[in-house]
């Protein structure tokens, strides 16, 4: 299936360890222009749309995380990645979680924006079958209109706010459905956190309502050997809302996984 999978793959052929960046829900690898931009030329980047996203493959039904990280992999070793530092926003931090559960061998540095490590509550469980039912049911616009302001902040720039809605509104509602009942049977990664053993950077924007700052704290306290970001006027994508003081955050990151 991996194979399959569309992607961008900018900078190949630099010497640095290469960046992969996992795009969040609802959205696709261009999410991650921005980084793409400012990185490529001095370091490889790959970003992939996952399964059910983007231009890759609708696969109807449930897609857990743990399919979404062998996709990822598998992806990696068909463009011969073997090292690499990986990222991800919202639900691509916890598939990036979940891929460190899997290949930790792999990895050798973590970025983990606007996302959290706890199991689903019940209500979530819930909350994420009666979204997956109405996306199915009524398509994504209304959904999308819904949420647009708290995935960007109601300042974000009107040009951000039009590519996040996007992005959203050109997502199957079936590949929606089936990440977010995945997602809602996603485990604790709390105590994963405590065991990684690579350097790790928590980004977040100081007015995400989603994954709000106390949980970027939360992951930087079990974090063995890691920095916390708390990004200023910005939401839940801050990447795309500050993509200056975004960059800044990472380049100083991988600046220190280089060494």
């Amino acid at each position: 299936m991996a194979c399959y999978l569309a992607y961008e793959d900018k900078g190949a052929g630099n010497s640095r360890l290469p960046l992969v960046l996992i795009h969040g829900h609802p959205f696709d690898r261009t999410m991650w222009v921005p980084q793409l931009a400012a990185f490529s030329p001095t370091r490889r980047l790959i970003a992939p749309d996952l399964r059910g996203y983007g231009a890759s493959p609708v696969v109807p039904g449930i897609t857990p995380l743990e399919v979404f990280a062998r996709d990822v992999a598998e992806l990696l070793d068909e463009l011969g990645v073997d090292r690499f530092v990986l990222g991800g926003l919202s639900m691509g931090g916890q598939i990036v979680m979940e891929c460190y559960r899997q290949f930790p061998e792999r990895v050798a540095g973590l970025v983990l924006a606007d996302t959290f490590p706890a199991a689903e509550t019940p209500d979530g469980v819930r909350a994420r079958a009666v979204t997956a039912d109405r996306l199915l049911r009524e398509g994504m616009r209304g959904y999308a209109d819904e949420v647009l302001h708290k995935m960007v902040a109601p300042y974000a720039d009107a040009e951000v706010a039009a590519h996040v809605h996007r992005m959203m509104t050109a997502t199957s509602p079936e590949g929606a459905a089936a990440a977010l009942r995945g997602r809602a049977q996603r485990p604790d990664y709390r105590g994963l956190l405590r065991r990684v053993a690579v350097p790790a950077l928590v980004v977040v924007g100081a007015d995400d309502e989603y994954t709000p700052v106390a949980d970027a704290r939360e992951m930087h306290a079990a974090l063995p050997d890691s920095v916390l970001h708390v990004i200023e006027g910005a939401a839940h994508m801050p990447n795309l809302e500050r993509p200056d003081e975004f960059n800044a955050a990472l380049a100083d990151f991988l600046r220190r996984v280089d060494d």
